[in-house]
Formats: C-alpha cells, sequence, structure tokens
C-alpha cells in the first residue's frame, strides 16, 4: 500500500513539472473560458446559467483526452516499462497512478473554473452542488477511462495526439456546450450520445437526479476499463 501510495505521489510530482499537463489541463481549458466566457455572456445573456458546466466539460475533455494519452505512451511504448519490470512493478501503477493525478489536476481545473465564472461573469452556480459534483466525477473518470484506451491501444506513440484530436473534437462539438444539440441533425445527435461528454453536460445541468442520464456515463467507464485491462495485459506480453 505504501508503495501504491508513493506512486502516486511521484506520479503527481512529475505531472506538476509536465509542459504537456500544464498546457491541456490548465492553460488551454482556462483561456477558453476567459475567451469563450466573455462571448457566450455577450451574445447568449442565458448562457450564464449554463456557463461553468459548459467551461468545465471542455476543460475536462481536454484534458482527458489531449492529455493523458501520452502520459501513457510514455511508458508503456517506452524504455519505462522495462524499468517497471525489472524493479517488480506492476504494469498496472502506471495506469492507475496517471488517471488519479489526473483526475486531481482536472478538478483543481473545475474547482477555478466554478469560483472565476460568478466573479467574471456573473454565471449561475449549480442549483444542485450534490448532483453536480457527481455527474462531475462520473464524467471524469469515463473520459479519463476512454483517454487511457487511446495511450494503450495506439502503437505509435508519435500518433497518440493525432487520435485524440479525432475523438476531441466531436465530443465538444456535439456535446452541447457550444449551441443546443437539438439544432443538429437526427445522425450527429445520435452519434454525440456515444461521447462522455454529452451524457456529462447533461447530468452537471440537471436539478433533479435521474439515473438513465447517469447509466450512460457508467457503461462508457465500465466497457473502457474492461477494454484498458485488455489491452494492458497485451503490452505485457
Amino acid at each position: 500500500m505504501k508503495a501504491f501510495l508513493y506512486g502516486i505521489a511521484l506520479q503527481w510530482k512529475l505531472d506538476i513539472r509536465s509542459k504537456t499537463l500544464l498546457i491541456t489541463c490548465y492553460i488551454v481549458p482556462l483561456l477558453f473560458f476567459g475567451v469563450m466566457g466573455s462571448i457566450f455572456t455577450s451574445v447568449m445573456p442565458d448562457s450564464k446559467e449554463t456557463l461553468i458546466q459548459s467551461m468545465t466539460i471542455f476543460g475536462v475533455t481536454m484534458g482527458a483526452l489531449i492529455g493523458v494519452p501520452p502520459s501513457l505512451a510514455e511508458i508503456y511504448r517506452s524504455d519505462v516499462k522495462k524499468i517497471y519490470r525489472a524493479n517488480g512493478v506492476p504494469l498496472y501503477l502506471g495506469i492507475v497512478s496517471i488517471n488519479i493525478s489526473a483526475f486531481l489536476h482536472l478538478w483543481i481545473m473545475s474547482a477555478i473554473i466554478c469560483i472565476a465564472a460568478p466573479l467574471a461573469f456573473d454565471a449561475g452556480i449549480p442549483e444542485n452542488s450534490g448532483l453536480y459534483l457527481a455527474g462531475l466525477a462520473v464524467f471524469t473518470a469515463a473520459s479519463l477511462a476512454i483517454a487511457s484506451i487511446i495511450g494503450l491501444a495506439v502503437k505509435d506513440p508519435t500518433k497518440t495526439s493525432m487520435f485524440s484530436i479525432l475523438i476531441f473534437l466531436p465530443s465538444i462539438m456535439l456535446s452541447g456546450i457550444m449551441f443546443p444539440v437539438n439544432l443538429l441533425p437526427g445522425s450527429l445527435e445520435t452519434a454525440g450520445k456515444f461521447f462522455p461528454a454529452s451524457w456529462g453536460y447533461r447530468c452537471m445541468t440537471e436539478q433533479v437526479f435521474h439515473f438513465e442520464l447517469f447509466l450512460p456515463l457508467l457503461f462508457l467507464f465500465a466497457a473502457a476499463v474492461i477494454i484498458c485491462a485488455i489491452l494492458l495485459r497485451r503490452v505485457s506480453k
């Protein structure tokens, strides 16, 4: 247990010094929040009520899908994996520590948005804070699990970012944070339901708990964990 906690603490320190994580989990999401928050509230004053949720969805999606896969590829597609084996460290520790560290960083970024939005743009605070936090937790976990699939599945580390962007863009465009999903063609609205961002946004903007909104996120998370376990076994061979 001490070794496990030490591995997580070490990963946390490494992530703090990581330029990739700094950019994807803090700089770009917060810059997007500053710019788009001003635009949204000026063009669509009603967007103040869901500004925190919208900007959080963008930040978590970017931090997970763009920031996590390269870190996993750095471990499992390089000599770091050999170091793990030589020292008797279980290979799953890498993916677990990276995901826990990223989860904490994404929540810090989300907290900054939640505090700054009412001050900067007079944004509305989620009325049901418990439901908002529950939706954020499940959405973050599902996004990180899918990001882990990319990091483990793509054999060429140089192509990891390309695959991440291919998932990131439709996740954001079809999630409903930029414009209502009912304005999309039926096929695109349906396609958006295959991404965590769409369900995460709906969960975080609801005022009453609806288990059917959380169920797709839980299913995506469970399916992604199973796929990661299979991929991790292949990588270990």
